[in-house]
């Protein structure tokens, strides 16, 4: 969607006087639009690539967001038809482009590990289908993609860890983020961390959350693991495996 065609939706579906604030990237070369509102304030405008993002985002907003409370924005409106939504603004910047004492960042993935917990208990747990089963298939079509950007034993060792996840089931799925990375997270200068960018979200085992900061972040700094696991739990030896085998597949899913 166009500049324009964002802010002609803003006007149709919130205000007739929106005006723009300033543009934002988005996914796969998309664009948001920021826009202020008189009922609203500003307000976020957001296309999405497919139908299945926008209906993923628009569910996750309506059945678990709410319960994050004002450390997330609140859905205004959607279309269907280009598929998109309309969001509230939360004040503040990415985790990953603040610069905090090593004190406040701690307390920033404390609060990380609080919404986590909260966004995990937000729907009740579900055994079926089988999650292990989705992420062995799922796994080959990321093998098929990375194509010869991966090696034939990287393909052997991906799939041994996917059968090794299969030999866990059942395992329960709960609702879960699936993109929780600091840039995801948003700063506040109240020292408030909000949420957001739930278009990836669905139910899934939800270790695999845990994923890409087990791998990237708490490696040099055990010290945000620790306050992380403070607020959102212990994790048991199946989720330690659970991360262990999805760490091969998160990893052929970024050799795109």
């Amino acid at each position: 969607m166009s500049s324009t065609d964002l802010l002609q939706l803003c006007r149709r579906l919130l205000d007739t006087d929106a005006v723009p604030v300033t543009w934002h990237p988005g996914h796969a070369g998309t664009q948001l639009l920021r826009a202020s509102t008189a009922e609203h304030g500003e307000v976020i405008v957001k296309p999405h690539r497919s139908q299945e993002r926008h209906t993923q985002e628009v569910h996750a907003y309506r059945a678990w967001v709410l319960a994050l409370g004002d450390q997330a924005p609140r859905l205004l409106a959607t279309a269907d038809d280009p598929p998109a939504i309309i969001i509230t603004v939360v004040p503040g910047v990415p985790l990953n482009q603040r610069r905090l004492c090593p004190e406040a960042e701690q307390d920033a993935y404390r609060q990380a590990g609080r919404l986590l917990k909260t966004l995990h208990a937000a729907g009740p747990p579900r055994l079926e289908p089988d999650w292990t089963a989705w992420l062995a298939d799922r796994s080959e079509y990321w093998i098929h993609r990375a194509g010869d950007r991966i090696t034939p034993s990287d393909r052997a060792e991906v799939r041994a860890h996917m059968r090794a996840l299969q030999d866990l089931a059942p395992l329960p799925a709960l609702p879960c983020h699936l993109d929780f990375m600091p840039r995801n997270m948003i700063y506040g200068n109240d020292g408030i961390v909000r949420l957001i960018d739930f278009e990836h979200s669905r139910y899934d085992l939800p270790a695999r959350n845990l994923v890409r900061l087990a791998t990237r972040a708490w490696p040099l700094r055990p010290d945000l693991r620790d306050t992380f696991l403070d607020e959102y739990g212990h994790l048991t030896a199946t989720d330690h495996e659970v991360l262990e085998h999805c760490a091969y597949l998160d990893a052929i899913t970024c050799t795109r």
